[in-house]
């Protein structure tokens, strides 16, 4: 397992950003017990499926992703009804930052997120984000992507 540390943030709509990285549609999907299950699709058309177990809450928890093929994917999809998120994720460079805002299909909200390496690490909000922030849900878990799969 990694340690993952980030930041996540409510925004009250889509942010004008200056560029991105790319742009990934999202199906993700929760397991019973732990696991995530995750198809990715780029605008470069690059397909990709991932099992994923995060545990912990807050800023930092600790997380083991693997990339799965296809089938093994299909094979456990279905185990994952009910709890389920459509989302489009923005990869959007801003310095050495890369910020992810995750637009969900499935509902009317917008997240932003930022890992970082130090969990003291100081957040600078990009004057393109501010105007649509309404503030850190990092340690609020409503907004964990588990708690909003329905």
């Amino acid at each position: 397992m990694k340690l993952e540390i980030e930041r996540k943030y409510l925004l009250r709509a889509m942010p004008r950003f200056p560029s991105t990285l790319d742009v990934l549609d999202i199906d993700q999907g929760y397991l019973p017990g732990v696991a995530r299950l995750r198809h990715q699709r780029s605008t470069s058309g690059t397909e990709r499926f991932f099992r994923t177990v995060k545990e912990g809450v807050g800023v930092q928890r600790m997380e083991t992703e693997d990339e799965i093929d296809r089938k093994t994917f299909d094979e456990l999809w279905p185990q994952t009804a009910g709890r389920r998120v459509r989302k489009r994720r923005y990869v959007v460079p801003n310095g050495d930052d890369h910020w992810e805002i995750d637009e969900f299909l499935d509902r009317e909200l917008v997240l932003a997120e930022l890992e970082f390496d130090d969990p003291a690490s100081v957040v600078t909000i990009p004057d393109w984000l501010s105007p649509v922030l309404v503030r850190d849900v990092t340690d609020e878990p409503s907004y964990t992507n588990r708690a909003l799969a329905k």
